[in-house]
């Protein structure tokens, strides 16, 4: 059959290079004519041997994915691409997408999400590509997507009618077959073979266990029902807000205590369930509650490392760990005693996926609600919660128990982030700039008890292939191990958002049960010395602390 490829003239446009996690941009700008179609276009342009590979494609159900969609599939038919899975009704949770690229030895994948960001007509979009390894594009290859993106002068579409992505099968696009695949089980197969199924469905159905799951209205909605409700017998409704809608319900699919305020409310509230845990849009970040009991990211990923050896997929121990800078360094101890390295990498999943590849690290995690392991090459939000369901499931303990028991083992790492949303980015950008002449003299400084260790803005080479990428965070550490640290983030599509991490560590078990933004609190106005953040930002308090 002859293909009709249409080529269509185009003109770059300036703002298409990709952040930490690909291109995200407010829906309306990828609305604009060729404007999705040019970074596409991009994408395929710099994959060498693209012909005859196979891509995997899915999203996070937000507004646009369709349609997107649609036109990816059309673009890579006149591409060359052999073949396309892509996740039923468009659905893939992130995690999924790199297991399925694992799996099927595919190419690459592209990933439709902005993650946390709200969805909607005026919500957010974003493309993400990922690699062979399953990982998001290294800078390498974003830099040359970007390179790509500034002189591009047309793309490559197939004029077919839209594919049905409703119904399972195979189906051909021109000569690209499209394989509309069951979103949930290659996944769920991967988890099966990591965790103690058995155990954990005894432990759900044995009448003294109760846990909530909230998809926050996002992807993990189908896998969450499948996996807890009808594969580990939690009872029906366990799962809440698990329809994904294209607008995430109105809410904003952030699994922190401000976004997931509903989950929030029933874990503090009377008769709680013993666990609750969210996602967030795409589904590779998780929040963990106890009863009552908030449990952070950089506790969590020290408790799973500390706790491997229960699971089944960890049972033989771990190489190493790794962390993003900003990351509490309470993993770092767990590591010491475990006499395994430990690696601090700058933010961004992608900065973890050579030391996985390379044996070096087993689990690795970000402050950011993100925590993961070497199964696949993103963050993966719903295998965290399957990993403290089997630990919990093993030691017969609560959420809080395992926490407060891990302190006693090896202090407490009183953490904090606070973020200051949508900051007029000049104002933002002249804080840091402030911050940044300030520190050639801040070693030796005395702030209260508080005296400068050192004071840097943080650098890393990569250790797998000697790589650098430098200006990743301004650290301030102080004598007694405690840090600042200030960064602005590269996720969001307004303005900036200037991120200040605050950490103390407390070995005193007498000392472990203040409220960390109590514990914090001379750092907090130490913070608040150092960079003028009322003076720049014109804002009295973050708008959200974490």
């Amino acid at each position: 059959m002859t293909m009709d490829i249409q080529t269509f003239d185009t003109t770059p446009f300036p703002d298409q290079k990709p952040g930490t996690s690909g291109l995200r941009k407010a829906v309306s700008v990828f609305q604009k004519p060729h404007y999705l179609e040019n970074f596409i276009q991009s994408i395929f342009d710099i994959l060498e041997g693209l012909q005859g590979q196979t891509l995997v494609v899915g999203g996070d159900g937000r507004y646009y994915n369709r349609q997107a969609i649609q036109i990816i599939l059309k673009m890579a038919a006149a591409n060359g691409v052999a073949r396309i899975k892509v996740g039923q009704d468009g659905i893939l949770s992130t995690p999924a997408v790199s297991a399925i690229i694992r799996k099927y030895q595919a190419l690459g994948g592209i990933v439709l999400s902005a993650s946390h960001n709200p969805g909607g007509p005026k919500g957010d979009f974003g493309v993400k590509y990922n690699i062979s390894n399953g990982g998001p594009a290294p800078e390498k290859v974003t830099e040359a997507i970007y390179a790509r993106s500034k002189v591009i002068d047309k793309y490559y579409i197939l004029n077919a009618p839209d594919v049905d992505l409703g119904t399972l099968g195979e189906s051909k696009l021109g000569e690209m077959v499209v394989e509309v695949i069951d979103s949930v089980q290659d996944y769920q197969e991967l988890m099966e073979s990591l965790f103690d199924f058995d155990r954990i469905h005894q432990f759900l159905t044995s009448g003294n266990f109760r846990l909530c799951i909230d998809s926050l209205h996002a992807v993990t909605g189908p896998y969450a029902h499948a996996l807890f409700e009808q594969r580990l017998g939690a009872p029906a409704g366990s799962v809440q807000n698990s329809i994904p809608l294209e607008d995430f319900g109105g809410g904003h699919p952030d699994p922190n205590l401000v976004y997931a305020h509903d989950l929030v409310e029933v874990l503090y509230g009377e008769n709680a369930p013993d666990f609750g845990a969210a996602s967030d849009g795409d589904g590779d970040r998780n929040m963990i509650l106890g009863r009552k009991f908030f449990v952070t990211p950089s506790d969590s990923l020290a408790i799973l490392a500390a706790n491997a050896k229960l699971v089944p997929g960890y049972q033989d121990g771990l190489a190493g760990v790794a962390r993003s800078m900003p990351t509490s360094q309470a993993v770092d101890l767990v590591a010491k005693r475990l006499g395994i390295d430990c690696y601090e990498t700058p933010t961004g999943w992608k900065f973890f996926g050579n030391l996985l590849d390379a044996g070096k690290a087993t689990l690795c995690g970000e402050e950011s609600f993100g925590t993961g392991s070497n199964h696949i090459r993103e963050k993966d939000g719903l295998w965290a919660v399957l990993f403290w369901l089997n630990i919990l499931a093993v030691k017969q303990q609560s959420v809080e128990e395992i926490v407060r028991e891990h302190w006693q083992a090896y202090g407490r790492n009183y953490y904090s982030r606070h973020d200051y949303e949508e900051v007029d980015a000049g104002k933002a950008k002249a804080l840091i700039d402030n911050v940044r002449s300030q520190m050639p003299n801040l070693p030796g400084k005395q702030f209260g008890k508080y005296e400068v260790e050192y004071s840097d803005d943080f650098s890393y080479t990569d250790p797998v292939d000697g790589s650098i990428s430098e200006n990743q965070g301004i650290r301030i550490g102080f004598t007694d191990g405690s840090r600042i640290v200030f960064r602005l983030s590269g996720t969001g599509t307004q303005g900036a958002t200037l991120r200040i991490y605050l950490e103390s560590y407390e070995p005193d078990t007498a000392k472990q049960n203040l409220d960390p933004q109590e514990a914090l609190g001379n750092l907090i106005a130490i913070a608040d010395e150092i960079a003028q953040i009322r003076t720049f930002t014109g804002r009295e308090q973050p708008t959200v602390i974490t």
